[in-house]
């Protein structure tokens, strides 16, 4: 197995992954000593730690500057064990064939850049037509096209086979809804796969006596101190009971009546839906075109249109209401005749009228200002609105803040954006979505304060610099001691110490970190083995990953039933593939056949274990 990118966490922790769970041989390629900026982020991050847990520990007289009994939140980025490295700054031909591109199974380019990982990924294939690719891309339509092209590449050698097949995934994606998830609670998660939509909702605890809605299958036991400030959530290393529990069976479901649950919900197919722009699907509400100032002389006006038609009506023999009201319109935009030969009444009535039109003029004057006022700015970035109260601070638009804005908006949850960059990528979303946005650095003072941080619900702090989002979310906590706070941060330690320390100085208030590359990796290291990932399924601090597999392939799923396939713990069929489409609601002594193609929800050491395969010899 050959990772690329080694210059990132992704790329870190995915060899981990593919070392430490699935006991493959793993090469990663990394960029000269010196050239990562990483490590002197996180050193920056680690001192300006050390002194604010100083001044904790004095003002809280607690000498290790964390609660008793506090536990990590740690889920950094660099763990695992140490796989064969092969240094060059630009990945040529020389490079890859060093790297054992041509003898080697499968191939993961991890870089930052779309442009750099196709571009190898091109050279990869020419080199090796059966060598299985795994590509990391942000733009997914971009994705699709290139899976398309590689394997007809593949297919015009005549080597196209299930072990040359192309994976392009997207950590940004994986990781959207655990993130979306920490900010707001019993949200929906939600994978998508060519078409495929996957649902689990996380349910409560039901009341004493109550029975709990079934739903297709229950995946995970929830941490009982998922959302207790006081709790360390777990984690998928500590292998203790607070963490999740994963694919349980009916009697540990039946055994823990206090504790939530995460049950797959719903199944359906639907197409890519782009979110939805300004304007789309809702129509523009007459307060956005016109102000309130604005709305009330209009209703005068027709109060005053009204009335006069009424004394017309009364004052004139022989006139039907809508002629009353056709010469009063007439008289209001002064083109009818003097009524010099009528009685007194009608002439008097006339030039009310008139008057009344010579107030229209301002009138609508004013309303097409604000109408084109209105869809100038329909293209501009949206400032807090002045009663705004409950929302979550989105801090950071770039690839992960651009995907989580788009999560949180599908669950019409009120957000605030703060981005230093104007140009950033998800500043175009948050303008088409008509979503708050500050703009400005949020170590500014007044930046935090602009986006209502007093009155917001949670903070996500989701920037690439770990020193910008310990920062933020310790002036947020100055401002508001009991706000929600979850942190992407990079490295494990450093997480674990912003836990204690944050633990300490606000002991009610809830705190979460979540690393992106812990998220993402297992969906990378499930395609490196071969198989299809439909998604990874993030429960807390673990991860569930959706695989299609055949059965003939898998000895340890022919000829049994899907009860007894079922492993507590490790996988599940959760789908039996038909002509027609997916089946869900499976007979639980139905025996799976050769031909049969199924749908699992494994864990992560699971999957390792059902895939496990010879480890490849060391290159020579």
């Amino acid at each position: 197995m050959i990772v690329c990118g080694g210059d990132n966490a992704l790329a870190h922790r995915l060899a981990a992954e593919l070392r430490g769970v699935y006991g493959e041989q793993v090469t990663l390629v990394v960029p000269p000593a010196g050239r990562g900026e990483r490590a002197q982020a996180t050193g920056r991050a680690t001192a300006l730690l050390g002194r604010i847990t100083a001044a904790v520990s004095r003002t809280t007289g607690n000498g290790n500057g964390s609660a008793p009994g506090a536990g990590g939140q740690g889920n950094g980025d660099g763990e695992g064990g140490v796989p064969r490295t092969v240094e060059a700054v630009e990945l040529t031909d020389d490079v890859l064939v060093d790297a054992g591109v041509p003898g080697a199974a499968a191939l993961a380019l991890m870089h930052d850049d779309d442009e750099t990982n196709i571009r190898t990924a091109l050279a990869a294939r020419r080199l090796n037509p059966c060598l299985r690719l795994v590509i990391r891309l942000y733009n997914r339509k971009l994705g699709q096209h290139l899976e398309d092209l590689l394997d007809q590449a593949a297919a015009v050698a005549g080597l196209a086979s299930a072990a040359s097949g192309v994976t392009v995934l997207s950590d940004a994606d994986t990781a959207a809804p655990a993130l979306a998830a920490t900010a707001v609670a019993g949200t929906s998660k939600v994978v998508y796969a060519d078409g495929l939509l996957l649902r689990a909702v996380e349910r409560t605890p039901p009341a004493i006596g109550a029975v709990a809605p079934r739903g297709l299958a229950t995946l995970a036991l929830l941490s009982s101190t998922a959302n207790d400030p006081a709790g360390s959530e777990g984690s998928d290393r500590a292998g203790g009971e607070a963490g999740p529990v994963l694919l349980p069976d009916d009697d540990a479901v039946a055994a823990a009546p206090g504790r939530g649950a995460l049950v797959l919900e719903a199944v359906s197919y639907s197409g890519s839906t782009p979110p939805p722009g300004f304007l789309a699907g809702r129509g523009v509400p007459l307060r956005q075109l016109f102000s309130r100032r604005l709305r009330w002389s209009l209703a005068g006006f027709a109060a005053a249109v009204l009335g006069m038609a009424i004394a017309s009506i009364v004052t004139t023999a022989n006139t039907s209401p809508l002629h009353a009201t056709y010469l009063t319109l007439l008289d209001l935009f002064s083109i009818n005749d003097p009524a010099t030969e009528g009685p007194a009444s009608r002439q008097i009535l006339q030039l009310l009228a008139g008057l009344v039109g010579l107030l229209l003029l301002p009138i609508l004057f004013a309303a097409v200002l604000e109408t084109l006022g209105t869809f100038r700015t329909a293209s501009s970035l949206r400032r807090p609105p002045r009663g705004l109260s409950g929302h979550v601070v989105l801090l950071g638009l770039g690839k992960i803040g651009t995907r989580v804005l788009a999560r949180l908006r599908e669950l019409d949850i009120p957000v605030v954006c703060v981005e230093a960059d104007p140009e950033a990528r998800g500043v175009s979303l948050a303008r088409r979505l008509r979503v708050p946005t500050v703009i400005g650095d949020v170590t500014e003072e007044g930046v935090l304060e602009a986006a209502k941080i007093h009155r917001a619900h949670a903070l996500l702090a989701l920037t690439s610099a770990d020193t910008i989002n310990l920062e933020a979310a310790l002036y947020a906590r100055a401002v508001k001691p009991d706000l929600r706070v979850a942190l992407r941060l990079y490295d494990d330690e450093f997480a674990t110490a912003v836990y204690r320390t944050l633990r300490a100085a606000h002991p009610g208030a809830l705190t979460r970190s979540r690393s992106v590359s812990a998220l993402a990796a297992p969906a990378f290291a499930g395609a490196m083995m071969g198989r299809q990932i439909l998604g990874a399924l993030p429960v807390e601090r673990s991860v569930l990953l959706f695989a299609v597999l055949d059965v003939e392939q898998q000895p340890r799923l022919a000829g049994r039933t899907v009860a007894g396939v079922f492993r507590p713990g490790a996988w599940r069929v959760v789908a039996l593939e038909r002509s027609s489409g997916l089946e869900w609601e499976l007979d639980p002594e139905y025996e799976l056949r050769p031909t049969d193609r199924v749908v699992l929800a494994a864990t992560r050491q699971g999957l390792a274990e059902l895939l496990a395969r010879r480890p490849l010899p060391t290159p020579s």
